[in-house]
């Protein structure tokens, strides 16, 4: 929701409650006697409208739109909700009653304060009338940030959506790559001259990944360890273009269990690293690395390149913007990514929290 509807709800709702004050104040005065002065009147409607009305019910409004919905209500902490709703409440009024009565102090209050017991029993009076206009206050403000939290939700829902789509069809832009393909068939073609069996191996693993890219991206979350075994079968494919056996390094460390993450988030660093580096005959050009953790997958994905050999531009992949804001909007606020890019060497660095 923009700032400038947000600040209108806030602007709205305090003139409705101005207005509400001054009636019922204009009703009180008319009704009351007409031997006080004007001026003592008007200075003493000035401070019930400033004190008594309004600071509480300021201090008691953004009290609850800022800390307890946010930190207790969003949180479903409703008893510490309540608890903290009325101790905001009272701390508010007793706050407005002791400037009213002690700082801004008129003659119709003074009088009414002369007997302690009186003036004990008023005070009391006042602050839980006090109370209760704050307490409307705050649940109104409890509404507004509801409602306001609800629209950013379901507004966001609708961008992920959009952007899924997006990234859905970029994606299988990128999957069914035609060189990968085209070079996964025509090395498991010639190894079929080879080693039969082991081009058996391969055409599975091939079978496997395309059967994944088809059917298992489509939904919104997957098993941890179906996307590592993607991983692995993809790498191994990968390998085959070289007689270099350490040619990439591969390491999984931690227990998948029934964690779940987003289909294909660490592929296209994958993906990309195979494309840039350009010297298959060094041992661990490609280094990826994968740590699970209780609360949290990292990912790093380092690959060595030639800074001198320009590279043409692939219209296939995605690009880091891309996979920026899917992370973004998959995981707000949950993960990290930092991307740094050395003399040789282009490193990763992926964490997802609550993986």
């Amino acid at each position: 929701m923009k700032k400038s509807v947000i600040i209108l709800f806030h602007i709205g709702f305090w003139i409705c409650y101005l207005l509400l004050i001054i009636i019922m104040l204009a009703v009180f005065y008319r009704s009351s006697s007409h031997s006080i002065d004007q001026t003592a009147r008007i200075a003493n409607a000035f401070n019930t409208l400033l004190l008594f009305s309004f600071l509480p019910s300021l201090i008691t409004f953004y009290a609850y739109y800022l800390l307890v919905f946010p930190k207790y209500l969003q949180q479903k902490k409703f008893l510490l909700s309540v608890f903290w709703g009325i101790l905001i409440s009272i701390g508010a009024s007793v706050i407005a009653y002791i400037i009213l009565r002690y700082f801004i102090e008129t003659g119709r209050i003074h009088d009414m304060d002369e007997d302690g017991k009186n003036g004990r029993s008023t005070a009391l009076i006042v602050i839980g009338i006090m109370s209760i206009f704050s307490t409307i206050s705050g649940t109104v403000a409890l509404v507004i940030k509801g409602f306001i939290t609800w629209f950013e939700e379901v507004k966001l829902k609708e961008q992920l959506k959009q952007k899924n789509h997006e990234t859905e069809m970029a994606l299988i832009k990128a999957q069914l790559d035609p060189h990968f393909l085209f070079n996964t068939l025509n090395n498991i073609d010639v190894l079929l001259l080879k080693d039969a069996t082991e081009a058996s191996n391969y055409l599975n693993k091939l079978s496997d990944i395309l059967r994944f890219m088809l059917y298992e991206t489509k939904t919104e979350k997957i098993l941890l360890e179906k996307e590592l075994e993607y991983i692995e079968k993809y790498i191994e494919l990968q390998k085959i273009r070289t007689s270099n056996s350490n040619y990439v390094s591969f390491q999984v460390t931690g227990i998948p269990g029934n964690k779940t993450i987003a289909p294909m988030v660490f592929i296209p660093f994958i993906e990309n690293a195979f494309k840039h580096t350009t010297n298959k005959k060094i041992d661990n050009a490609i280094n990826v690395k994968i740590v699970i953790k209780k609360d949290i997958i990292l990912f790093v994905c380092d690959n060595k390149f030639d800074p001198n050999r320009k590279l043409k531009q692939e219209s296939n992949g995605l690009g880091n913007e891309l996979i920026q804001k899917r992370l973004n909007l998959i995981y707000p606020e949950n993960h990290t990514l930092e991307i740094v890019k050395h003399t040789d060497l282009y490193s990763v660095h992926l964490s997802i929290r609550n993986g």
